[in-house]
């Protein structure tokens, strides 16, 4: 029995590791349909509006949160560590964020950031 436990641990946990030495999936990586396309326009959107920005990540604000800017405007972004998908961003390198505007009665707007890419 101790060995049945053992040998279904080792599989479990081999699977485990397995999964996470796998490469991002892929997808669609084209203009969203009618989403803000300006630091502007999201700032002015409604909550849950669809925002696909070119920019520049300027700077971390701490707790997954940065500065981000389009060259006219900044906005505050919110990036989860599993959203980054394995890209790697300086304050040099352009990138295009897709998410969707996080708007509350008592702060600004903010962008919750599903995918981030480096423009090209």
């Amino acid at each position: 029995m101790k060995k049945v436990i053992i040998t279904t641990a080792l599989i479990l946990t081999s699977g485990f590791a397995a999964a996470k030495s796998m490469p991002e999936q892929g997808g669609f990586k084209g203009p969203i349909k009618n989403a803000q396309t300006t630091v502007a326009q999201a700032l002015n959107a409604k909550d849950d509006t669809p925002v696909q920005i070119t920019g520049n990540i300027t700077h971390s604000l701490g707790d997954e949160k940065y500065q981000f800017t389009d060259g006219a405007n900044t906005i505050v972004i919110e990036i989860d560590h599993e959203d980054w998908r394995g890209v790697d961003v300086t304050p040099n390198d352009r990138v295009t964020i897709t998410g969707s505007v996080d708007k509350d009665m008592l702060e600004d707007a903010t962008v919750d950031v599903k995918r981030v890419v480096i423009a090209g």
